[in-house]
């Protein structure tokens, strides 16, 4: 860690606030008064209160815009969305987030929750969207909503990064900030993916690192605990805050100062980690999860403590773990270099350390490529880390040069992840085989219980009992399934049509047919060879990972 890493930020709120109200920028405009027509252009512009606003705006219309194309073109399936849907339906309902397509696909016991699955309580403040709009499109307005919260965030903290530059060194350094956040590649793509609760952890993120930046601990420490109930991981990055509070306290020459930031670093150091912990071993399992599900790291050991054991014995586990795999390294250098490493000169840095350790130690390569959402939770330290380092040195010519360039790259990043096609007319429609499975689920009338294609679930999930169409038959009245083209979970097109002709044989009639999209109803009562619902005694599996997952850094 560098020695400028102890930024003395600001004792109160109204020092230098967000929009330039302390006495920095007070300065700023006498100055700008003085100069006279020189800068009479200035007057033209926009206030910061506007410039943030119109950046909020932008950021909300293209995370939506992303999201609705993807909703629009059926590209949004019920593995995730679907799952969230239901979720938060319950919670609407003042029930627990219960979601027939996770626990049926994955054969998790009755009264399973999605607590059980992730610990994300946070995502209960989407119901109220639910009493306006039943629908899952109210949870893709809402992660654009808290996507956008972040603009005025990051605003703040470049403010603060640059309080003692020049006011329009500062102004274009807050512009950029928001710009960069707003149209920032990880957004973008979290945005193609639906909903997760990365939504949540994104401005959640920004308020305690910029908390923590005003020495407001108490709201900062309020914003760590909504991040722990975000997903149960989180409290590791909560915690690495802590020690990055602990790393500056000790630089303070305020010796008051000095002790607020450790006593409240400690808290954090030791909160976030055991929050997490709670998480893991005792909250998931009561609310009917599997102890272990997620372990991705087989190459480290069974278990966390077994993989602790190992790497203490052996610690490099740890390098061989992180180049096992061609893209790992790829995805650090993507990650850092779109960035021009700048992050890796702060503190806060570490507060992503634990979440990338899990992405590249992970055995899963779903956790490889930049396609998913999990970069979004990393988005707002890195952007926070690179505007420290920034404002250290401002008065670099090279510095300035490389926030732009940074600004630039991660802006242009997006296009391709996103952004370019929104303006392209035909990406608003969709594909034959989607439009037939739109048209298939409009066959199929409210309150029935359904098998549903992927792409197909999250257009059923609020008017009817959807689980997914998997390897195992369920029995339902309904199925929507295609014929002649692989939808997840299915291996092979191949396997779809055998589902087909077995239900054929066991009770279901064909009743709706069009472009490889078949939609059944059971017409009888015998039993279907292998029908399973998952009882008491199920067995919680995992899906096993395509053999095309994994060599390609920038598809899922």
């Amino acid at each position: 860690m560098s020695r400028h890493d102890v930024t003395a930020y600001p004792d109160t709120e109204g020092t230098q606030g967000a929009e330039g109200t302390g006495p920095a920028r007070a300065g700023g405009a006498a100055e700008a008064t003085e100069a006279g027509p020189a800068r009479a252009g200035d007057a033209l512009r926009l206030s910061p209160r506007a410039r943030t606003a119109a950046l909020t705006l932008l950021c909300f219309a293209v995370c939506l815009g992303i999201a609705a194309q993807q909703w629009t073109t059926l590209q949004l399936g019920g593995f995730d969305l679907g799952i969230f849907d239901q979720g938060v339906r319950g919670y609407a309902h003042f029930g627990l987030p219960v979601s027939s397509l996770k626990s049926f696909h994955h054969a998790f016991p009755p009264g399973f929750s999605l607590l059980g699955d992730h610990f994300s309580p946070v995502i209960a403040l989407m119901a109220p969207l639910y009493w306006i709009w039943d629908d899952p499109r109210s949870l893709l307005i809402g992660q654009a909503l808290c996507f956008a919260a972040g603009v005025p965030l990051i605003r703040r903290v470049a403010d603060r990064c640059f309080a003692d530059a020049d006011p329009r060194t500062a102004r274009r350094a807050a512009d950029l900030a928001g710009l960069a956040y707003g149209l920032g590649w990880p957004l973008l793509v979290a945005s193609r993916g639906g909903f997760h609760e990365v939504a949540f952890a994104v401005p959640l993120t920004l308020l305690m690192l910029e908390r923590g930046m005003a020495r407001r601990y108490a709201t900062a420490a309020l914003a760590g605990l909504l991040l722990c109930c975000t997903k149960e991981d989180m409290g590791l990055a909560v915690g690495a805050y802590g020690l990055v509070l602990l790393l500056r306290a000790r630089r303070d020459e305020d010796r008051e100062r000095r002790r607020q930031s450790a006593r409240w670093g400690t808290g954090f150091l030791v909160g976030g980690p055991l929050a997490s912990a709670a998480a893991i071993a005792w909250l998931i399992p009561a609310m009917g999860g599997a102890p272990g599900y997620y372990w991705n790291y087989q190459s480290l050991g069974t278990d966390g403590g077994d993989a602790l054991s190992h790497v203490l014995r052996d610690p490099t586990l740890l390098v061989s773990a992180l180049f096992d795999a061609p893209l790992k390294p790829l995805l650090l250098l993507w990650i850092f270099g779109t960035l021009f490493l700048l992050p890796l000169r702060s503190a806060t840095v570490l507060c992503a350390l634990p979440l990338l350790a899990e992405r590249v130690l992970s055995s899963n390569p779903n956790h490889w490529s930049i396609a998913r959402h999990y970069d979004a939770f990393l988005w707002p330290i890195l952007l926070v880390a690179a505007l420290e380092v920034l404002g250290r040195h401002h008065g670099h010519a090279l510095t300035r040069r490389l926030g732009v360039a940074a600004a630039a790259v991660t802006v242009v990043a997006a296009l391709p992840l996103g952004a370019a096609n929104l303006f392209v007319p035909a990406y608003w429609q969709p594909k034959p085989s989607e439009a037939a499975l739109l048209r298939g689920a409009g066959q199929i009338p409210d309150g029935a219980t359904v098998e549903a294609d992927n792409q197909a679930a999250p257009r059923l999930s609020a008017r009817t009992d959807v689980v997914l169409v998997d390897e195992k038959p369920r029995g339902r009245e309904y199925v929507l399934i295609r014929s002649d083209k692989r939808a997840f979970p299915f291996k092979t097109d191949r396997e779809q049509a055998a589902r087909i002709e077995l239900l054929l044989a066991h009770g279901y009639r064909q009743i709706w047919s069009e472009g490889g999209v078949v939609l059944l109803h059971r017409e009888g009562s015998e039993p279907v060879p292998g029908e399973e619902v998952p009882g008491p005694d199920s067995t919680p599996y995992q899906d096993e990972v395509p053999s095309d997952v994994g060599h390609n850094l920038f598809r899922g």
